[in-house]
């Protein structure tokens, strides 16, 4: 073999970084998770109270979400609406319709508008997690 030894310092530097950035990327996403369903829910409420303004006009109070925490690293967002609310209940039979019934996808259409923000924000957090130099 011929050339210099291998060096490890840069090496023991990046280690180190990655390891003080752990933390900030879990507190980061699950800020951005939590950003992310706001966003869902709101959007959410707004189209609901768009496509079934006369039929359902308290359902889209009930549309909240709630953010759980398995473990330092996964994070889950559970967005819906609260069945126990009033019109809550009729959650299923607004988004995903029935035989008499087209679905108005008020949800599906907030997710789909929320993906490419949220992977965005995702892409930045590992970018500055993985800046070193």
């Amino acid at each position: 073999m011929t050339g210099s030894p291998f060096d490890m310092r840069d090496v023991r530097r990046l280690q180190r970084h990655l390891v003080r950035g752990i933390p900030r990327a879990r507190r980061d996403t699950r800020a951005v998770v939590a950003r992310g369903a706001l966003n869902i829910k709101k959007e959410w409420r707004q189209n609901a109270r768009q496509s079934a303004p006369k039929h359902a006009p308290y359902y889209p109070r009930t549309v909240g979400f709630d953010v759980l925490t398995f473990g330092p690293d996964q994070v889950l967002a559970i967005i819906g609406p609260d069945k126990s609310g009033a019109q809550g209940a009729l959650g299923n039979l607004l988004e995903y319709g029935s035989v008499k019934n087209p679905p108005h996808n008020d949800g599906g259409r907030a997710l789909v508008n929320e993906v490419p923000r949220f992977e965005a924000q995702m892409a930045l957090i590992l970018e500055r997690g993985l800046t070193w130099w």
